[in-house]
């Protein structure tokens, strides 16, 4: 059962984070109003059904926003306009996650509000729920940053792009993906040794 339930964690997280992941794996200098445009329409797909119910997640919404916005400035502005956009695309849609991300640790943690689809009512006000929470909200936050400064370093460095641009940021996001997994199951063993006594 605790299997199970990671895996729908990870797998509600993923579809926030697919909408992202579509952008930074297509977005170059001759493609990123492609990438934006495919970010939007992934953003509006896979959210569709939270819409219609009426739930509204952060993440969620700032995709949809931060796509839309980019695809407007494609359609409206010149090309010599907006080649620093070209060149820092990536690096601005790492940034925008970690803002939003470590933004809603002064409200609601993001990741909260998927872990509330897997977990019982009666649990999301506990303080152990929402210290794991912050916990991973703060973790992902801390990886899409560093995404963003690697990012970076990519734009402004001749050799290591494809280090700085994929492997450490993939290795940092299943690091991130297998932590999401065990942590909660871990917090949730903790609490039953604590209660069951020496």
């Amino acid at each position: 059962m605790a299997q199970a339930n990671s895996g729908r964690r990870t797998g509600n997280l993923f579809y926030a984070f697919a909408p992202w992941i579509i952008f930074d794996v297509i977005a170059a200098p001759s493609t990123w109003e492609f990438a934006a445009l495919a970010g939007l329409v992934a953003s509006v797909v896979l959210n569709l059904p939270d819409v219609r119910r009426g739930s509204f997640k952060v993440l969620e919404v700032a995709g949809i926003a931060f796509f839309a916005v980019l695809s407007l400035l494609a359609l409206f502005l010149d090309r010599q306009d907006l080649l620093w956009l070209e060149r820092y695309a990536q690096v601005l849609s790492s940034s925008v996650i970690a803002v939003v991300a470590l933004g809603s640790l002064a409200f609601v943690p993001f990741t909260e509000q998927y872990a509330r689809e897997t977990t019982p009512r009666e649990v999301w006000g506990s303080p152990r729920f929402r210290h794991a929470n912050r916990v991973l909200t703060l973790l992902w936050g801390g990886v899409f940053v560093a995404t963003a400064l690697l990012g970076l370093l990519a734009v402004h460095t001749s050799s290591g792009a494809d280090w700085f641009n994929w492997v450490i940021p993939v290795a940092l996001l299943v690091f991130a993906v297998r932590f999401t997994e065990r942590y909660p199951d871990r917090v949730r063993e903790r609490a039953r040794s604590a209660s069951a006594g020496p």
